[in-house]
């Protein structure tokens, strides 16, 4: 480990005496590259440093265990034990740094959310995960843009697709992809009985052109009129997008804007991240079939959550973590599970580096 960081705090070095000549200065685009790069390499070697200052001063105090004066001793023996307890964790700390940073964390993503068993409260609970994204979204500052929706009379969604676009926004979303369960007590179930109903997730991390090549005669697009819910929401014009992506069968359709040129590339936005997250799919299908012991990736066909209205909780079953603030996590308040996922499924990420091939 300590060699690779010896060749980090190397290239960090190098990258700042670049930074510092004016024919890179000069060159914005060139300039930009190596201070991304050197930005992205500074929190592992400020640690780093921190390590290696911390190991001269127990080397230090090691030495005043032989001073002929006890009380120096003393001292250095605690030093020695405070220290000790401080390099433990600087060297946590670094094995969480050097760990191969997922390439999709700063994208942008899709959100889909889909109604599933259920029938009306699923649809009515597919709006409140949606609510619950948005508030997210905009605690974190991040843009929300509806890409495409099929709303129900009753005011829920049988499926919404909208994109996110901020900082990290895969980052923090990429474990929310899942089959999420409520348990409630419809508006219309005059026995009072809970009812439960499932609805799902997908997060895809949003793909730019360069992500993904689609050939324009592997497509096929039809334009027709859109539908609604009736009233002025209805298109009078043949607006409406359906782009069919021939080799894999995948259909994205796109009627929420009147524009048909911009229906047009929201669907291809969608077609490209879904296509992404095919391949992805595909890859790590094949990372786990050749490894022991899976980590976890939030699998979409997996229950990943259970909302418990009756008992104000939501349980999320993949890291047994349940919160008993129900009505603050559906207003946005993700903090502490983001959280705690990420940890958990970096320590699995930290488990599968330490075991041997």
């Amino acid at each position: 480990m300590f060699a690779k960081l010896e060749e980090l705090e190397a290239s960090f070095e190098d990258l700042e005496r670049q930074m510092s000549d004016p024919k890179v200065y000069n060159d914005q685009e060139r300039y930009k590259k190596i201070a991304k790069a050197h930005s992205e390499l500074g929190e592992v070697v400020r640690e780093f440093r921190e390590h290696k200052r911390l190991t001269r001063q127990l080397e230090g105090n090691r030495e005043l265990r032989s001073d002929p004066d006890p009380e120096i001793r003393d001292m250095a023996e605690a030093e020695i034990a405070d220290l000790k307890a401080r390099l433990a964790g600087s060297e946590g700390r670094l094995s969480e740094l050097l760990l191969p940073r997922d390439p999709l964390d700063d994208k942008n993503i899709i959100l889909e959310i889909r109604a599933g068993t259920g029938g009306d409260e699923a649809a009515l609970f597919a709006a409140d995960l949606f609510r619950m994204y948005c508030r997210f979204a905009e605690n974190n500052r991040w843009k929300v843009e509806m890409m495409n929706s099929h709303p129900t009379g009753s005011g829920g969604f049988k499926e919404v697709i909208a994109s996110i676009s901020g900082d990290m926004v895969y980052s923090k979303l990429k474990f929310e992809s899942g089959t999420h369960r409520v348990q409630r007590v419809p508006a219309t179930e005059s026995q009072g009985r809970i009812h439960t109903s499932a609805v799902t997730v997908a997060i895809l991390p949003e793909a730019e052109e360069v992500d993904v090549d689609i050939r324009p005669e592997d497509l096929r697009v039809d334009v027709f009129r859109a539908s609604g819910p009736g009233g002025q929401s209805v298109n009078t014009t043949d607006s409406a997008i359906r782009i069919t992506h021939l080799p894999t069968g995948l259909v994205v359709i796109c009627q929420d804007e009147k524009s048909q040129h911009k229906n047009k590339a929201k669907a291809l936005k969608v077609l490209r991240s879904r296509l992404l997250q095919m391949e992805q799919d595909r890859q790590e299908a094949e990372l786990n079939a050749n490894r022991r012991t899976q980590v976890g990736t939030g699998d979409r066909s997996g229950r990943i959550r259970t909302y418990n209205y009756p008992q104000g909780r939501v349980t999320d079953h993949r890291i047994n973590l349940t919160l008993y603030r129900l009505e603050t996590f559906l207003e946005g308040g993700l903090d502490e599970m983001v959280q705690a996922l990420s940890g958990h499924y970096q320590g699995e990420a930290l488990k599968q580096q330490a075991r041997p091939d």
